[in-house]
């Protein structure tokens, strides 16, 4: 049984179980709760801020530690935090995913990539910020994982929300992160995604024009 409803995403609602503990339930079915926790806990065992998770014995529920903190989205949109900021730590963020050693020793050039890593997904709390929604990790190419990055961070500043240029533009002040293979991967997997509407796909060829222009 859930307790009250704390939010909801696009394929996904948050419920509050105590003080410590919430339940992520995917509505679609298309997560894998054990995959997810699992790549959770080996980054976090590496350093790297995320919610601590629980087992939750479902494919579609994950059980994470409680967080309190805006989003850095709901920063930005408060004039808590400026572009220049954000995207500053969006590429820090980035860079320290990607120094956690792979998990595939057959790949040593690959590395756990989050794939999904905007303003909405990370967790400013009193003890730093934690990055959330591990729903579409894998591990590949770094470049992959910027180049995402800066693909969501375009497609919303050629859309509603201009702050969006300014965050991906210092996103992208220091660029070697991002390669032509990442953004083409990047720019296909988005056209794909079911959860876009069609007029976020329209956006794309225009997302990929700004992002072309700030590198």
């Amino acid at each position: 049984m859930t307790g009250r409803l704390l939010g909801s995403g696009r394929s996904a609602d948050v419920y509050e179980i105590d003080e410590a503990w919430v339940l992520r339930r995917d509505r679609d079915g298309w997560g894998d709760a054990a995959a997810e926790g699992a790549v959770m806990t080996y980054v976090r065992e590496h350093g790297y801020p995320v919610p601590r998770v629980r087992a939750s014995g479902s494919r579609t529920d994950l059980v994470l530690e409680r967080l309190s903190g805006p989003t850095m989205l709901a920063a930005l949109l408060a004039r808590e935090m400026g572009a220049a900021e954000g995207g500053a730590l969006l590429a820090s963020l980035l860079r320290r995913l990607h120094a956690v050693p792979g998990r595939d020793l057959a790949e040593p050039g690959s590395r756990v990539l989050h794939l999904d890593l905007h303003p909405d997904n990370v967790m400013l709390t009193p003890d730093g910020p934690q990055v959330i929604d591990w729903t579409n990790a894998e591990d590949g190419p770094p470049g992959l994982d910027w180049a995402m990055s800066a693909v969501i961070l375009a497609q919303v500043a050629v859309g509603d929300l201009p702050v969006a240029r300014d965050l991906l533009a210092a996103l992208l002040a220091d660029p070697g992160g991002l390669t032509e293979e990442g953004l083409a991967e990047a720019l296909r997997r988005r056209a794909a995604n079911p959860t876009m509407s069609r007029g976020e796909v329209e956006l794309l060829g225009e997302a990929e024009r700004l992002i072309r222009t700030l590198v």
